[in-house]
Formats: C-alpha cells, sequence, structure tokens
C-alpha cells in the first residue's frame, strides 16, 4: 500500500492528470498508512515499558528468593546455637504426577484423577497444599507420586515442558510457550505478563493461582529414566516403592522424568 500510495504521489507531483477517484483513493491509502505506522510506532513502544517492567520484576524476585532462603538458613543457625529445633515452614506447592493406567480402578479414584487433569499415564500438575486438597489425594496415593518441588525444579517444568490452555471456538487448545505474548494475552488481567511472573505465581502461590495453574496445560512427561522401584509398593515402605509423598525427593525424581 505504502508504494502504491509514493506512486500515486509521484504521478501528482509531476503534474499528470489524475481521476478525482484516484486522488481520493490516495487520500484515503494516505491516512491509513499514517495511522498504521502511528500504531506500529505505539505498539513499539508500549512493548519497551513492558520489557523494561519485566526485567524490574524479574530482578525483584530473585532478589526476594535469595532473601527468604537466607532468612531460613539464619533461623536454622540461631535455632542450633540455642539448642532449640526448628520448625522448617510448611509447604504451599504441590507437585502431583500419575503413574498408573486405569486398569482395575475404583470410580472415586477415577473421578479424582480426572478432576486434576491427571487423565493419562506421566501427566502432572501443580496443586495447592491445602487440608482439603491432601484429603484428595489420600484417596488417590496408590495411583501417584507426589512432594514438594523447589525453585530449580518449578522453573525447568514451566520452561521446558510447559504448554498453554488457549481458549478457542470450540474448546481449548495445547499451544507451545515460545513467547511472553501469549502469557499476556491470557494473564494479562491478573498482573502476570511474562514467564518470570508466571514462574513467581506458580511457585509462591500467590492469589493469582488459580488462573495461572488453569492457564498451564498439565504437564506431559515421560517415563523416569532408569524406571521404577515397584509401583505396587509406597515409596515410605521397608521394601521400598514408588507411590506417595516424597516430600523434597521428588525434585530428583521430577528430574528424571523431563
Amino acid at each position: 500500500m505504502a508504494e502504491r500510495y509514493l506512486v500515486g504521489e509521484i504521478k501528482a507531483a509531476a503534474g499528470v492528470p489524475v481521476p478525482e477517484s484516484l486522488k481520493k483513493k490516495l487520500t484515503r491509502n494516505g491516512a491509513h498508512l499514517k495511522a498504521k505506522l502511528a500504531a506500529q510506532e505505539a505498539n513499539k513502544k508500549a512493548k519497551k515499558v513492558i520489557k523494561s517492567q519485566l526485567k524490574k520484576r524479574a530482578l525483584s524476585y530473585t532478589k526476594e528468593y535469595k532473601k527468604d532462603e537466607q532468612q531460613l538458613i539464619s533461623l536454622r543457625r540461631q535455632a542450633k546455637a540455642t539448642g532449640n529445633f526448628f520448625r522448617e515452614p510448611e509447604a504451599k506447592l504441590l507437585f502431583v504426577v500419575r503413574i498408573t493406567g486405569i486398569n482395575k480402578m475404583a470410580p472415586k479414584p477415577r473421578k479424582i484423577l480426572k478432576l486434576l487433569r491427571l487423565d493419562q499415564l506421566h501427566k502432572g500438575v501443580f496443586v495447592k497444599s491445602t487440608k482439603p486438597m491432601i484429603n484428595m489425594l489420600k484417596y488417590i496415593q496408590p495411583y501417584v507420586v507426589m512432594g514438594y518441588p523447589n525453585l530449580k525444579t518449578t522453573r525447568e517444568l514451566i520452561m521446558k515442558r510447559g504448554y498453554a490452555k488457549v481458549q478457542v471456538q470450540n474448546g481449548s487448545q495445547r499451544k507451545p510457550i515460545q513467547n511472553n505474548d501469549i502469557i499476556s494475552a491470557n494473564l494479562g488481567k491478573y498482573g502476570i505478563e511474562g514467564m518470570d511472573d508466571l514462574i513467581h505465581e506458580i511457585y509462591t502461590v500467590g492469589p493469582n493461582f488459580k488462573q495461572a495453574q488453569n492457564f498451564l496445560w498439565a504437564f506431559k512427561l515421560s517415563s523416569p529414566n532408569g524406571g521404577y522401584v515397584l509401583k505396587k509398593h509406597g515409596f515410605h515402605e521397608p521394601k521400598g516403592g514408588d507411590w506417595g509423598n516424597r516430600e523434597e525427593l521428588i525434585n530428583k525424581f521430577v528430574r528424571r522424568m523431563m
């Protein structure tokens, strides 16, 4: 459109007779071109501001994580120096992975697994570590591995295996998170504009955790490298097994599945 507009302008400037309809078209195209260029410039400036804000927030998150870690270390040392016991803070976040199929499964556990979006083998989801959720997980404990993911595991899961659930006309569609635009388009109204915001909201179980968790498609993981020990037995049983709550040891297990 810009090239046609320039050719028309050159003809008009050279004194070549131009029909009235062409003049109107050139005027209209010129106005459209100016509006388009102005919109592009405004969009470029807006993206630059958002990018700067994302960098600042990412730095503030890093400082927050370091501060919390140093505070825990300080409290542990203080308790040890005074001869007391330090009670570790309760975990807010759980990661649950399904490790068994559907054969010979009762209707209630099957329904709970479906509610948690664990409808296939080796699927995983983040959930809040609350009393109602713990009671629900007791019914499906023999079919899942769960535990408390750390920051590194949370970040790697979202960045390596994270897919967005984008709403379309016929339902929802699974799309890779290739840039921050897809996050901003779906979660921008909740203050989540980029990958660092999404990771922070999930890891800290923020006020918009539900929206952030629903935005992420259930993680499709691989069979663990090195295989399972024994799916029929629990992790804390004397003989050793796989299912159950591994607490912090879930991080090592999940990395074997990525």
